[in-house]
Formats: C-alpha cells, structure tokens, sequence
C-alpha cells in the first residue's frame, strides 16, 4: 500500500464509487417520469450525504440496502413495514407541524412531507415496501402539498421553519454538543440555497420545477 502513488489510490477510490453506482442503475435502469422526478425531490432537503440520489426512488447511487435498514431502525425505531406505514401516516396526518403551530401560528407541512418522502425511499430501499407502495404513498401526498405552495422556494422557507422548531425542542432534550445532534440550521440553509440556485444544473428542482406536477406528465429529456 505504501508504494502506491495518490492517483493510483484515487482511480481505485472513484473506480470502487462508480461501479457501486453502476450497480443501482443497473437494478433500477428505468428513468423516471417528470412527476416521479418531482415526488422523489420532495425530500431533496434531507438528502445531504455524498451517496444520496436524488433522481431515482432508491435512496442512493450504490445499493445499500442495509444502510436503509439500519438508518430506519436507528434514526425512527422502524424494523417493520407496519411500523413503516404507521408513522407515514403520522406524518401526513399532522406530524411535528402541530408543534410549530402552537408556538409560531403556521404548519411548516414541508418539513413532514420532506421526511415522509425520505421514510418512504429509504423504506423501498430496504425491502419494507415495494416499488408499486413506494409510488403510491408518494401520490397520496401530492395535492395536499401542490394546494400549500406555489414554488419550490416557498416550500423550502417552509422545510427550515419546521427544522428549526424541530431542532429547537430537540436541544431542549439533548446536549446540542453531541455528535448525534443534527446539523447546525447554517447547513441546511446552505444545502437548500444549492438546491434553489438556477445555476445548479444537477438540482431536482431545476430538473423538475414546481409547476411540473400541475402539467401532465412526460419523460425527462435532460
């Protein structure tokens, strides 16, 4: 290992990183449609990590199914597909936006529907739901958010309004010190100027804007 020159470790690297991405195209080689591409970028606030796919239902660019399943059962103590669709159905019933209207007076419904839109990819990506449910669920939520905003930029002001009240009353329980704790608000703000700016060529939401879901659907040419 020692002998190795830095590009020779690099080409190894990227060439391990590019076929575990060849890997989930060549399980999932469908491309999707504009208002699949559209539901699967609800959830593009939350898909940070180098590994997120944010084009494609499965939750990565490699499978790793077993990182979906430990995620799930770490991170919201879901082992079961009954589990999975119970707190689907919390979230899209009124989820951590009761919290924010009782202290701020308005439902950031962004905030739950980008974790329920995250719950539901990582979900399929494990085996808890098939790709049909995956869909399915997705749809389920669709005119209750295209009735609530009118841009992807409204619907991000409304995902970092119930982060924030989500992360304040978590710092209330937890010591903000820790690892585990999430993110500074800084980086999430960061993360969706990225997502907003015209700009960004690769972003879901330049790729399917928000009017997409209100025009019938077609296949994505870029």
């Amino acid at each position: 290992m020692a002998n190795l020159s830095l590009s020779t470790l690099f080409t190894r690297v990227t060439g391990k990183i590019l076929t575990g991405r060849t890997r989930a195209e060549r399980k999932y080689p469908t491309p999707l449609t504009l208002h699949q591409l559209w539901m699967v970028s609800l959830s593009a606030p939350v898909s940070r990590d180098r590994d997120a796919s944010r084009t494609t239902l499965y939750p990565f660019t490699h499978l790793a199914d077993d990182k979906a399943r430990h995620w799930l059962a770490q991170e919201w103590e879901i082992h079961t597909r009954e589990q999975l669709i119970g707190r689907l159905g919390d979230l899209a019933r009124s989820g951590y936006r009761a919290a924010a209207r009782a202290r701020l007076g308005v439902e950031p419904l962004a905030w739950d529907i980008a974790l329920y839109t995250d719950l539901t990819r990582r979900g399929f990506g494990c085996g808890l739901l098939t790709e049909a449910d995956a869909w399915n669920l997705l749809k389920n939520v669709v005119p209750q958010v295209a009735r609530t905003y009118n841009s992807w930029q409204e619907y991000a002001d409304h995902y970092l309004l119930g982060r924030m009240v989500w992360r304040d009353d978590l710092g209330r329980r937890a010591d903000p010190r820790d690892a585990s704790f999430p993110a500074p608000q800084a980086t999430a703000d960061a993360h969706l100027r990225r997502l907003l700016d015209p700009a960004e060529a690769k972003s879901p939401w330049n790729l399917a804007p928000w009017d997409t879901i209100r025009r019938p659907d077609g296949v994505r040419t870029g």
